[in-house]
């Protein structure tokens, strides 16, 4: 076989993925083609890459899914091979065809394999077929309510309803009692059309307390064929992973074997190419099932990467090219321990809403041996409404998982993310959880632990806000002159120009307000040198990375850093308060259905609004009994974060 030549490589996805791509591309002397949406035109992956073609559009429809758009792009650049990422069109078996026709290369498996295993039905009555064990569920072709019911109740609740085309989370919905089914049937069929083109459905038994384990698969196009060992992906919400490590802890090498063994029979018995993850429910007795196999490269494949030193995504390119695997199955290495964790633009105190903004600012954790971040944005970036929240990854080996987990702890403790808000304060504290550190894992460990992973936001201590308005004062001062030393500034001895004896300071954090009065002293215990607020108390003297963004104060205290606003109480002004009992979009998005009328009477609970953000739904509920007054919004329209869609009067007793 003549290997073929790929010297220009489009990648037809995004964010973080779309950089660690082009990061391999560029190592191997491989130009490199970005495409983007009108809204992604200054995004970190178009700025990384060599050339950049503009797509249209904002949503994922008008842009990134643009079949016919991207093949152009090809075209016009000059590019031999297309590398879809993750999610989007990497695994739509039209695309891969379509690229064929085209007479370009694509760098994931024959359409025939993602037909296999693109539909969940499908594919587990391949499987089925082939032998492997299943979770007892419902496959079929009909999509009518009354057939989930009746599936439903032969399997028993709970059950889990999954699109049949897709994964990460995305039309995905725990069904505890028959009275849910319905509605949670329709929303999770909107949600699979909205993200994969497609609603079907299939229904499944929900195994409780499972572990969610999968196998990395990688084969040539001579036959070859082997598993690069397993991950761990327990650690989950919404469906969606949040933390990723490899190996699985306390998996013996005999189950390592077998899960390996079945997971590349599965990939032979569809006549599968380049990089693949076959995903396994792993029960408390050691019994394994087949959930699905994402036929593309996944999010958490650094941990693979890790510890075996290997590249996946050159594996990838020289696989296109025609290239044989380098190694045996016999010559896998598995060297230590690697833990990857997500870093999302989200709200963990509000149900992990997604959040979006602009990165006012972004500072990544210190490079270093076993250190990696895989980052898709840069300060100053928007995170719109668009797309999936996930900014970037922070990954870790150490020769033990204990080492890892403490060098990843470290890692986040280092990242500063404002302007938005993120998971990381939460990402800490699972890694920094007792049952984390002893590797007691399985899919319901943030339910579980949820009191300790999502403590309720308790009142700032005095220190903090004297700490904050010691910082913005200090901050305000003129440039300090180090290199004169009979200026004032030189000495930081707490005098500050221009301001009176005492200065009020009203500072907001957290929803929560102070008014701090300052006293001038001729030497303070508090100094800001650059970035660093240095407090000295009985001696002993702490730091404080204290980051000053326009009108914002990022101070790093106990652990987490807090944003905090100077107010104007005479500028400021009570917005959106004339709405007496409005209720507010908690997010930017688009309205995809209102359920409710102007004059309607609603119980306690009742869904309003669906409004749709990063290709998931979030349902608008009457917080009590009540009477709705007024509709501030329609089907299809775009809503900002905070914009009132329903005024509901309250039925009074």
């Amino acid at each position: 076989m003549s290997l073929k030549p790929i010297d220009t490589l489009l990648v037809a996805n995004r964010g973080e993925i779309a950089c660690r791509v082009m990061r391999t591309a560029k190592a191997m002397g491989i130009q490199t083609v970005a495409v983007h949406s009108a809204i992604d035109a200054s995004a970190r992956h178009v700025r990384e890459a060599d050339l950049a073609v503009n797509l249209g559009g904002a949503k994922p429809a008008d842009s990134y899914l643009r079949i016919d758009a991207l093949i152009a792009a090809a075209k016009a650049s000059g590019a031999q091979a297309i590398h879809p990422g993750y999610g989007f069109l990497s695994e739509n078996a039209g695309f891969a065809r379509a690229i064929e026709t085209a007479g370009l290369i694509f760098l994931g498996p024959p359409a025939s394999a993602i037909d296999a295993m693109g539909s969940k039905s499908a594919a587990k009555a391949l499987m089925e077929a082939a032998g492997v064990p299943l979770v007892p569920g419902y496959h079929g072709e009909a999509q009518d309510v009354e057939t989930f019911r009746a599936a439903s109740n032969v399997i028993g609740y709970p059950v889990l309803l999954k699109a049949a085309a897709g994964g990460g989370g995305k039309g995905m919905k725990v069904v505890e009692v028959e009275s849910e089914l319905a509605e949670a049937l329709a929303s999770a069929q909107r949600e699979a059309q909205s993200s994969f083109g497609d609603s079907r459905m299939l229904v499944e038994k929900y195994v409780l307390k499972p572990r969610h384990v999968e196998i990395q698969v990688f084969a040539d196009q001579h036959g070859n064929c082997l598993y690069l060992n397993e991950r761990d992906c327990s650690i989950q919400r919404r469906h969606q992973k949040v933390v990723e490590e490899a190996p699985a802890p306390g998996l013996s090498a005999e189950l390592r074997r077998a899960m390996g063994e079945a997971a590349v029979k599965a990939a032979q018995a569809i006549g599968y190419v380049g990089a693949g993850t076959v995903e396994f429910l792993l029960d408390e007795r050691g019994d394994f099932f087949f959930m699905e196999m994402n036929t593309r490269l996944q999010v958490e494949h650094p941990v693979t990467e890790l510890i075996t030193g290997l590249d996946l995504v050159a594996w990838q390119i020289r696989v296109a090219r025609g290239e044989a695997l380098p190694i045996t199955q016999e010559q896998v290495p598995l060297i230590g321990h690697a833990i990857e964790v997500r870093l999302y633009a989200e709200d963990p105190d509000n149900d992990f809403l997604p959040a979006t903004g602009t990165l006012a600012l972004y500072r990544e954790a210190n490079a270093g041996p076993g250190r990696r971040v895989d980052s898709g944005v840069s300060e100053g970036d928007e995170v719109s409404p668009f797309y999936d929240p996930m900014l970037g990854k922070l990954i870790a080996w150490g020769e033990n998982r204990e080492e890892a987990r403490l060098r990843l702890l470290a890692m986040l403790k280092e990242t500063c993310v404002g302007g938005v808000k993120t998971n990381l304060a939460f990402l800490q504290r699972v890694l920094a959880h007792p049952a984390f550190a002893k590797a007691e894992l399985d899919t319901g460990f943030i339910p579980r632990h949820e009191a300790q992973l999502l403590p309720p936001v308790s009142e700032l201590p005095a220190e903090f806000w004297q700490l904050a308005a010691e910082a913005f004062v200090q901050s305000e001062a003129p440039q300090q002159r180090h290199d004169d030393f009979h200026s004032p500034w030189s000495r930081n001895n707490g005098l500050r120009l221009g301001l009176p004896a005492e200065t009020d300071l009203h500072l907001s954090c957290q929803n929560e307000r102070q008014v701090i009065r300052l006293r001038y002293a001729a030497t303070s215990t508090v100094q800001l040198q650059g970035e660093t607020l240095s407090v000295e108390s009985d001696g002993v003297r702490q730091q404080h990375l204290a980051i000053r963004r326009g009108d914002s104060l990022y101070l790093h205290y106990a652990g987490e850093l807090r944003s905090i606003q100077r107010v104007d109480p005479i500028a400021e002004v009570e917005a959106g308060q004339q709405h007496h009992g409005g209720l507010t979009a908690p997010m930017n998005g688009s309205i995809v259905r209102v359920l409710v009328e102007a004059g309607q009477q609603v119980e306690a609970g009742a869904a309003l609004v669906v409004l749709e953000a990063m290709k998931m739904e979030h349902s608008i509920r009457a917080p009590h009994a009540g009477t709705v007054k007024a509709l501030y919004c329609s089907e299809g329209e775009i809503v900002s974060e905070g914009a009132v869609l329903v005024e509901l009067e309250e039925i009074s007793a």
